[in-house]
């Protein structure tokens, strides 16, 4: 294990909740509401087999288990596999590596990665991923990719009031350099443009591919609103622009969080090495 990725393992493990995330502030409950709205559009009816990759402890896995969904997650986490074993209903979950995982080719309907791409900072990794998300995936079903937005940190640290000189000088930065700088508060991570990430995806074989801005153009808003007399009514516009402006090409990137939908070539003619 590189030090990088175990370095990712502690902060989830000894610094981070992953569980506590999806309840809290304005922008991740627009995220899980958003995000579950997209996989009921996205996925195959009730009864497919979708597995969770990077699924973390298991909110989505849960969400769609209790949908009727039959779902397995592998996680790099031990803790959030733990997690997700002993969550209600439990999960079927195991540890993997997104760009190494156990499946066997052409089992699953549709295959999630709502995790693993954030914090993949080599592009030859992210395609590696998406490829062996495509390789377990039988042709014709669904890739549903998450990243986050180039613009999600300069535009949170903005409404939030947090934006200052040295913030700002790395907003600058990320105009050109998409890495997170894990000494700020966050781990090893990569932001994506929106075209990016739909380019990686055609690369690794997905076709049809369509990127979606998860939380919506006014998510700024609502968290600028938090605690105030009109949180519930920004949250809520918020909300209907989300849906609203969710696969708009100019208003995409301004989400927190993109997710990327294609699917696996009828034919599967899938590259699964090399990074493109």
């Amino acid at each position: 294990m590189d030090l990088q990725t175990s370095e990712i393992i502690d902060y989830y493990t000894l610094h981070y909740r992953e569980d506590h995330r999806l309840a809290g502030r304005p922008q991740a409950r627009l995220e899980w509401i958003r995000t579950m709205e997209c996989l009921r559009d996205l996925l195959p009816g009730p009864g497919a087999r979708v597995l969770d990759i990077g699924g973390g402890p298991g909110e989505y896995a849960r969400a769609l288990a209790a949908a009727g969904y039959q779902v397995r997650l592998v996680d790099l986490v031990p803790a959030h596999v733990a997690q997700a074993r002993a969550g209600q209903p439990p999960i079927e979950a195991e540890v993997a590596d997104a760009r190494s995982l156990p499946d066997a080719t052409d089992t699953h309907d549709a295959a999630l990665l709502l995790g693993p791409l954030y914090h993949l900072v080599r592009r030859a990794d992210r395609i590696r991923a998406l490829r062996e998300a495509a390789r377990v995936t039988r042709p014709g079903g669904r890739v549903v990719a998450a990243a986050i937005s180039r613009f999600a940190k300069p535009l949170d640290f903005a409404a939030t009031g947090r934006l200052d000189e040295t913030t700002l000088a790395e907003a600058r930065t990320l105009l050109t350099d998409g890495t997170n700088d894990p000494t700020t508060g966050f781990t090893h991570a990569y932001f994506h443009r929106a075209e990016e990430i739909a380019d990686e995806c055609l690369v690794a074989g997905l076709t049809d591919v369509v990127v979606h801005g998860v939380e919506g153009p006014a998510w700024t808003a609502a968290e600028a609103a938090a605690g105030g007399p009109a949180q519930d009514v920004v949250f809520a516009g918020a909300l209907h622009l989300a849906r609203l402006y969710s696969s708009e090409p100019a208003l995409v990137a301004t989400s927190a969080h993109l997710l990327a939908a294609g699917r696996v070539p009828a034919v599967a003619a899938v590259r699964r090495s090399g990074d493109g």
